[in-house]
C-alpha cells in the first residue's frame, strides 16, 4: 500500500501537481489515493467549475469567511485536501456512471448525483451526502465536520470489496458501516446507515449466486442486519417487534447467536434486563462490548 501512494505522488508531481492548490480530475485515482489515506472523496461535476462557485468557511478564530470561488481559493483547497481526496469529474463520465446506480437508488440520491453540489464519496463511488440539504452557499466547515472521515476503521472490508465483489464482501462492508455509524457525530450516522444499506441491497443481491441449500440462512442473515439498523436509530422496541415475527424453528442455525445478539441489546436498551439475560450466555465476549455500546447510544 506504501508502494502504491509513493507512486501516485510521483504521478501527480510529475504532471505538476500540487496537493495544497489542484484537484485532481480522474476518478479512479483519486479514489485509489483516498484509499490509502483512509479518506472519503469530494467530488464535483466539471461543468460546475466552469463559473463562480462561493461557499463559507471558517478561519481560525471562528469567523465564517465568505469565498468568492471554491476552485480558485489557495486557502481553502489545502484544508479540503485535509480531509478528502478533491476530484473534478468530466460530464463524459456521467452516462457510465449513472448506468451503474440507474434503478438502485432513492430519488433523493439520483437528484444529489445530478446536481451541482459537493458529492461526499467512499472510494466505490457511493454517495455519503445524498439528503444532505443544500443551501444557496455550501459550508465547507460544515461538510468537514459532518463527512470528513478517518476511514481506517472499516479500511479491510473497503479493500475487500473493491478486490471482489460478493455476497460476503458486500454484507461485510454493509455490516462494518453499521458499526461505524455508532461512533460518528448523530448528525452523520443517518447518512452512514444509509450507505451500509446500499451495500446490503448489493448483498441480497448476490445470494442468488449462491448454493440453493445456503441462501434462506443468508436472506435471513440480511434481514437481521436491517433489524440491527433500528438499534442505532434508537427504537429497540421496533428490533423486538420484528424478531418476534421469527418463529424459533425458523431461524437457522448459524444466525442464532446474532438473534441472542439483538434480543439481548434490544432488552437491555428497553430497560428489561430481566428479559435480556437469558440472551446473555449466548453472545460472544466481542458482541457483548458492541451491545455495550449500543444500549449505552439508547440510552
Amino acid at each position: 500500500m506504501k508502494k502504491c501512494y509513493i507512486t501516485l505522488v510521483l504521478i501527480f508531481f510529475g504532471m505538476g501537481i500540487s496537493f495544497a492548490q489542484a484537484w485532481m480530475t480522474n476518478l479512479e485515482i483519486a479514489q485509489r489515493l483516498a484509499q490509502v489515506q483512509n479518506k472519503m472523496v469530494l467530488m464535483v461535476w466539471e461543468e460546475t467549475t466552469r463559473y463562480q462557485y462561493p461557499v463559507f468557511v471558517k478561519d481560525e478564530r471562528g469567523r465564517t469567511i465568505y469565498i468568492d470561488n471554491l476552485f480558485e481559493d489557495e486557502q481553502v483547497s489545502p484544508l479540503i485536501w485535509d480531509y478528502f481526496v478533491p476530484v473534478i469529474v468530466s460530464e463524459y463520465r456521467y452516462a457510465d456512471l449513472y448506468e451503474k446506480i440507474k434503478g438502485k437508488r432513492s430519488q433523493t440520491y439520483i437528484d444529489k448525483f445530478n446536481d451541482d453540489s459537493i458529492k461526499i464519496m467512499d472510494i466505490n463511488g457511493n454517495i455519503l451526502n445524498a439528503s444532505y440539504f443544500t443551501e444557496d452557499f455550501q459550508n465547507i466547515t460544515e461538510i468537514i465536520k459532518l463527512y470528513g472521515l478517518n476511514t481506517e476503521y472499516i479500511a479491510q472490508e473497503l479493500k475487500d470489496y473493491k478486490s471482489e465483489k460478493n455476497f460476503y464482501s458486500a454484507y461485510y462492508l454493509a455490516s462494518k458501516y453499521l458499526d461505524f455509524a455508532l461512533y460518528a457525530d448523530h448528525k452523520t450516522r443517518s447518512s452512514i446507515i444509509n450507505l451500509s444499506n446500499i451495500y446490503l441491497q448489493e448483498a441480497v443481491g448476490y445470494i442468488k449466486e449462491q448454493k440453493p441449500e445456503d441462501r434462506s440462512s443468508l436472506e435471513q442473515r440480511c434481514e437481521l442486519l436491517k433489524i440491527q439498523e433500528y438499534l442505532i436509530s434508537k427504537r429497540p422496541k421496533k428490533v423486538l417487534r420484528e424478531l418476534k415475527k421469527l418463529t424459533k424453528e425458523n431461524i437457522t442455525e448459524s444466525n442464532q447467536p446474532f438473534v441472542a445478539f439483538l434480543y439481548y441489546t434490544a432488552y437491555m436498551s428497553a430497560d428489561k434486563p430481566e428479559d435480556a439475560e437469558p440472551w446473555k450466555a449466548k453472545i460472544s465476549l466481542v458482541n457483548l462490548k458492541k451491545a455495550e455500546k449500543l444500549i449505552n447510544l439508547n440510552s
